[in-house]
């Protein structure tokens, strides 16, 4: 037997140009969100994955340690979603897969994780999760299900929802407007 032992998860062409162009000062929960929305919204633009951006960043001095866009669909790899990605790509920036060892660090996200996201959340010691979109169907910080005040987890940190959640609503009635 031959088993697969490795895959490649690479973010889209568009992204560096997208990111390295951006306006805003990251400063405020509003314009970290503005990047995320801009992130998913370009994401259905180009055709490279889901309608959902997020980015991780160091609170005390804006400093952006990754940013991801869902790539599910365009890598069929069921764990590519933006949160995952960022969280990775902070993860290996600083080297340390504790994210917030030496710093509170931020998770901005433009729709509520689900539960596998919400895990990595925890599991990587992020101290603030800010989220736009509600997702009634598998968000795990409320509208689906509540996982903030699971027992088993051994780590808490503070949530903000609805953040610019109208913003956050339109790139994901574009992509699914196309696909029906």
């Amino acid at each position: 037997m031959s088993l697969h032992l490795n895959f490649q998860l690479a973010l889209p062409e568009w992204l560096d140009s997208c990111v390295e162009n951006w306006p805003e000062p990251l400063a405020s929960v509003e314009q970290r969100m503005r990047l995320a929305v801009k992130l998913s919204a370009e994401n259905v633009r180009h055709g490279t994955g889901g309608p959902f951006g997020a980015i991780v960043i160091e609170d005390r001095n804006s400093r952006l340690l990754g940013v991801g866009v869902n790539l599910v669909t365009t890598l069929e790899l069921s764990i590519a979603h933006a949160e995952m990605v960022a969280i990775s790509l902070a993860q290996s920036a600083i080297g340390n897969w504790n994210l917030g060892a030496k710093a509170d660090v931020q998770l901005v996200t433009s729709c509520e994780p689900c539960a596998m996201c919400f895990g990595a959340i925890v599991q990587a010691r992020i101290d603030r999760l800010v989220f736009g979109a509600y997702d009634p169907k598998a968000g795990a910080a409320g509208s689906a299900v509540d996982l903030s005040d699971s027992p088993a987890f051994n780590h808490r940190f503070e949530i903000q929802g609805g953040v610019l959640a109208d913003e956050c609503g339109v790139p994901l009635k574009e992509f699914f407007q196309g696909r029906r």
